[in-house]
């Protein structure tokens, strides 16, 4: 018995003690991880592409839950198959990748519909120095002067708000040029 306690006591004593638990860090504007030259696709449950994102270098920071890319280019294919690309000198994206920022010579591009498609879309380009991109409604934005081509059809305003989807519909303000071509 006697044997027994020394060994519980060696082992008791041999043991290292449970840390403390430490104090969260507060989170500061520096990036948790980096990425440079690279490619991120996304695929659905059946295994067709989704997006892909390139870019020079991105960077995560935690505190504002944000990806700052630079160089970058965005490809998505929406349900209908439609293509939608996106380029600029540094794009801001969100966690979940729902809310873009674009900046320094910004496109955004949206592919016409197929021709088989009762109500096709045709192309459109938005060209701008800022442009915000929203994927879920579909909606373009930009405060700053932007060109839109819609087809032949060329607008120039101050601002933009352009909601896609079923609504269609680009509200320019400011001062607005139009050329529209004839149909």
């Amino acid at each position: 018995m006697a044997l027994l306690a020394v060994a519980s006591y060696w082992l008791l004593r041999a043991t290292p003690e449970v840390p403390e638990p430490q104090p969260e860090r507060p989170l500061t504007h520096e990036p948790d991880y980096v990425m440079q030259r690279f490619s991120v696709k996304a695929f659905d449950a059946s295994g067709a592409l989704r997006s892909e994102i390139f870019g020079a270098e991105a960077r995560h920071y935690p505190d504002t839950r944000t990806v700052e890319i630079d160089n970058a280019r965005i490809r998505s294919v929406g349900e209908s198959g439609q293509l939608t690309t996106a380029t600029a000198q540094r794009i801001i994206s969100n966690d979940d990748q729902t809310a873009f920022t674009l900046a320094g010579d910004a496109v955004v591009i949206r592919e016409a519909g197929r021709p088989d498609q009762v109500d096709a879309a045709p192309r459109l380009e938005f060209r701008g120095e800022a442009i915000q991109v929203f994927s879920n409604p579909e909606r373009v934005t930009s405060d700053r002067p932007v060109l839109l081509v819609r087809g032949n059809d060329r607008l120039q305003a101050d601002t933009l708000d352009y909601q896609g989807g079923d609504v269609r519909v680009a509200v320019l303000s400011g001062r607005v040029r139009a050329t529209l071509s004839p149909r």
